[in-house]
């Protein structure tokens, strides 16, 4: 007989449900844990994005902003350019860029977000629409992995200072705001996709030089240019995933690309069991394992040909 509510008295039994309700738990934990790792787990992917291109230096151009815009690192630049990473650059220069990256091959639809890749990809049906550079959150402020959807759009939003960014800016000595109106003063710039993860959202910025750096509070920051373009064609609903994979191979047009990064929440990732892994999957294919091993190493974040497909 169960007294006083749902809860027996006898301890054995009570004992056996205790158990019985962790067990449950447990496994709940261990299916969502296996779910999120099958998400950062990489697979072999066929696309890529970007080219090799020239670029014709501007008014007010500099390394840094070209980076943010492109979404290839300052040092990647310098190097290609052989020029040093704290280089004036004079109007007409021309500069060589090589901003290729590989699409994850994880989802088919919605937006997807790789963070060590800070970039953001945009799919329907398998096409991929957009993509590009993101800058997302500090070590100390990590942006979240997992599935999120857009539950609100925004335009020219005005941002109310979440309590911790407020004691933030109390503890370094700021003028501590609680709203920012829309305006040339709101870091959210003119666009907002806020997601179902509380607190997070996908917007724009004053600050375009800062996108492609790990640098936001954990929101996802985009080019003004790039968030007015996906605002337009997102809607509440439209799913996507947040991800941490910062290994990445490639088979397209008869040939293999490698893109690592460096690991910015110092999650551990193993790159290199990942990377014997996959190999396991291209048979096909004849590798330059010294070139391969100098990308794992190097860490650059760009897409490089390693392999092309044997001949008979």
């Amino acid at each position: 007989m169960l007294k006083r509510g749902w809860f027996p008295n006898d301890s054995s039994l009570r004992i056996t449900l205790v158990f019985l309700i962790a067990s449950l738990l447990c496994f709940f934990s261990s299916v969502s844990q296996s779910r999120a790792a099958d998400l950062n787990r990489p697979s072999i992917a066929d696309q890529l994005v970007g080219g090799e291109f020239s670029y014709v230096i501007q008014s007010g151009d500099s390394l840094t902003a070209i980076s943010a815009r492109f979404g290839v690192g300052v040092q990647v630049l310098a190097a290609d350019n052989h020029i040093s990473s704290r280089s004036s650059l004079r109007i007409g220069q021309v500069v060589r860029i090589d901003n290729r990256h590989i699409v994850p091959k994880i989802a088919d639809d919605g937006i997807l977000i790789n963070i060590p890749q800070r970039m953001l990809f945009y799919l329907r049906a398998g096409h991929l629409l957009r993509a590009f550079p993101v800058g997302l959150g500090r070590h100390d402020w990590p942006t979240p992995t997992g599935a999120f959807q857009i539950v609100t759009k925004k335009e020219n939003p005005i941002w109310s200072v979440p309590i911790s960014i407020q004691e933030e800016m109390q503890r370094e000595g700021k003028s501590v705001q609680t709203c920012v109106p829309p305006g040339p003063d709101n870091p959210l710039g003119k666009h907002w996709l806020g997601l179902s993860i509380p607190g997070y959202g996908i917007h724009g910025t004053i600050a375009p030089a800062s996108i492609y750096r790990f640098q936001t509070h954990g929101c996802i920051r985009a080019h003004p240019d790039d968030i007015a373009g996906l605002f337009d064609e997102v809607s509440p609903g439209t799913r996507g995933l947040l991800v941490y994979q910062r290994l990445l191979i490639a088979s397209a047009g008869g040939r293999v690309f490698l893109e690592v990064h460096p690991d910015p929440y110092k999650k551990d990732v193993k790159v290199h069991a990942q990377f014997e892994e996959l190999l396991k999957s291209l048979p096909q294919f004849r590798i330059d394992r010294q070139l391969a091993t100098g990308i794992i190493q190097k860490e650059d974040g760009m897409a490089r040909e390693i392999g092309v497909k044997n001949s008979r």
